[in-house]
């Protein structure tokens, strides 16, 4: 998987958060970020003391946003603790004191997410993990952003959603979880626009993320031929991030493909997915 070059300093000053960080569409985020000058506050559970760091790790990703001419710094940091979460900010405030991107992408991914199994064979742990890390972490992180934000009169908030959020996908408490994310950023966004912060959600398509990328030649039910790799939708993220008319998109979601069209870039290989992922299969098997 070959990551992307740094193609300007348009973003150099902006100072972005990105949770979620370590792998995935998070490290594509981070990535994307960078690749056009940001400093990038990267946070994720998985930490590495080793040198180099290994991979899946915060301090892989920072590393990999000072290759391609951004700052990253890893933050360790579990969104299920609000204490942790509310650290890092204040951590922010204090070193850069200003926040211009957050994007919010921490997630976690139960075992029986494309089992095909239904609501009621599934542990009621499911909805705790996705709506606990996913939408309440959204909402609390940009509880804290908000602030500011509101006082440098300018921001971004990205919430990294799917189309599941307007159709059947996988599983009943992920459907739920980005209906309801996708609620934040509309209400979330009316009360930040007046104040010039804009938020908007995110729909990637099929990515290509390391755990895709590890079983795709076993999946069934699924066309990768035309998936995005995890960097697309950080090159989605630094477009909105640099766009001076970003109000006019606040409080919708958006796909990753359509704002390809509409800002002009590619992915890291020069072509352009398929986009938000419709029909999924009932399960994937391999």
């Amino acid at each position: 998987m070959n990551g992307p070059t740094s193609v300007d300093r348009a973003l150099e000053g902006c100072v972005a958060i990105v949770t979620g960080a370590s792998r995935g569409i998070g490290r594509g985020c981070a990535v994307g970020l960078g690749a056009r000058g940001a400093t990038v506050y990267c946070t994720a559970r998985g930490t590495s003391d080793s040198e180099p760091p290994e991979d899946g790790t915060v301090e892989a990703v920072a590393a990999e946003v000072d290759s391609v001419g951004g700052r990253g710094i890893a933050v360790a940091c579990d969104h299920r603790d609000d204490e942790a979460v509310e650290t890092l900010f204040r951590r922010i405030a204090k070193e850069a004191g200003r926040l211009d991107v957050l994007v919010n992408n921490a997630f976690i991914i139960p075992n029986e997410l494309t089992s095909g199994k239904k609501f009621w064979e599934v542990p009621l742990s499911n909805w705790d993990d996705m709506i606990d890390v996913g939408t309440r972490s959204a909402y609390a992180a940009s509880r804290l952003a908000a602030p500011m934000m509101i006082e440098q009169g300018s921001g971004l908030i990205a919430n990294i959603s799917s189309s599941g959020a307007a159709e059947y996908a996988w599983h009943v408490a992920y459907g739920v979880g980005k209906a309801a994310l996708d609620r934040i950023t509309s209400d979330t966004g009316h009360e930040l626009r007046r104040h010039g912060v804009a938020v908007v959600s995110l729909w990637p398509g099929l990515v290509l993320t390391e755990r895709n990328e590890a079983n795709r030649g076993r999946v069934q039910g699924l066309d990768f031929s035309t998936a995005e790799s995890l960097y697309f939708t950080g090159r989605a993220v630094a477009a909105l991030a640099t766009d001076e008319a970003i109000l006019e998109r606040t409080g919708r979601a958006w796909t990753s493909r359509g704002l390809a069209d509409d800002y002009g870039f590619k992915d890291v290989d020069g072509t352009l997915p398929n986009g938000p992922m419709h029909k999924r299969p009932d399960a994937l098997s391999d």
